[in-house]
């Protein structure tokens, strides 16, 4: 095809952008965070970071103060519809769903999110490179642009925090979108579900590449400077739930 012939590019005003849905009604925005929530869980286990009866996220609820929706006591992530997920107050009970919470791992987010009321959603899973990182008690290095989105926004817990102290964790996250708990693995906050999903994939990923890179030799961290404009353009909210929306689309058929 000759440059006279090209198709002209389309002004910006005329290309879809995709952005966060704005809900009319609190029972639309409900069912919105549930209907995410649900798929994420159901990626998750697709990406295998769930083990045993642990792995799970939270969502706040957008009338009811202090309560969260979650994933119920001893069901698979994979199968899960909005339906199945329960309501739960944060002092641990169950007000809508017919079945158990995991108490001692619903504790965790019911702190975090207390001190957290910017946080939407909080995820802790067990996925196996951040595992291994816990491991190492290391916080995730700049390598890769990818990772520099967290460079000064996630922090370490550098101790063995059972999770019977979920006021440590909670104080250990602070104002920061991921925690390293040595020896547990990770867990992260956002603003809605799709992003705190995106930032632990995004951190699994990290960690990934981080064990890979000393395992092959020395690694060259990105500089201070560099690193943190990375993160001040990709960091966000906003730039996390925009790099969820492909996974999300491979589940959202089943939803």
């Amino acid at each position: 095809m000759s440059e006279d012939t090209r198709p002209a590019p389309l002004p910006p005003d005329r290309l879809r952008l995709e952005l966060p849905p704005v809900h009319a009604t609190v029972r639309e925005e409900r069912a919105h965070r549930k209907e995410r929530l649900a798929g994420a869980l159901r990626l998750f286990a697709r990406l295998g970071y769930e083990d045993g009866l642990t792995g799970h996220i939270t969502a706040r609820d957008p009338e009811y103060d202090d309560c969260y929706w979650v994933n119920p006591f001893g069901r698979a992530l994979a199968g899960l519809t909005p339906a199945d997920l329960l309501l739960v107050d944060g002092d641990g009970r169950v007000r809508e769903g017919g079945r158990r919470v995991n108490e001692l791992a619903f504790a965790v987010h019911a702190a975090v999110h207390r001190a957290r009321p910017d946080a939407v959603a909080v995820v802790r899973a067990q996925a196996p490179y951040g595992r291994a990182l816990a491991c190492l008690g290391e916080l995730l290095a700049p390598l890769t642009p990818e990772a520099c989105v967290f460079y000064g926004d996630h922090a370490l817990l550098d101790e063995y925090a059972a999770a019977e102290d979920p006021v440590r964790i909670a104080r250990a996250l602070g104002p920061y979108k991921a925690l390293v708990l040595r020896n547990r693995g990770l867990l992260t906050a956002g603003g809605s579900v799709d992003a705190a999903a995106w930032w632990f994939v995004a951190a699994e990923r990290a960690a990934q590449v981080q064990l890979l890179a000393r395992a092959a030799g020395k690694p060259r961290p990105v500089g201070h400077h560099a690193a943190l404009a990375t993160r001040e353009r990709f960091g966000g909210d906003l730039a996390a739930w925009v790099s969820f929306q492909p996974l999300w689309q491979t589940v959202a058929s089943t939803s």
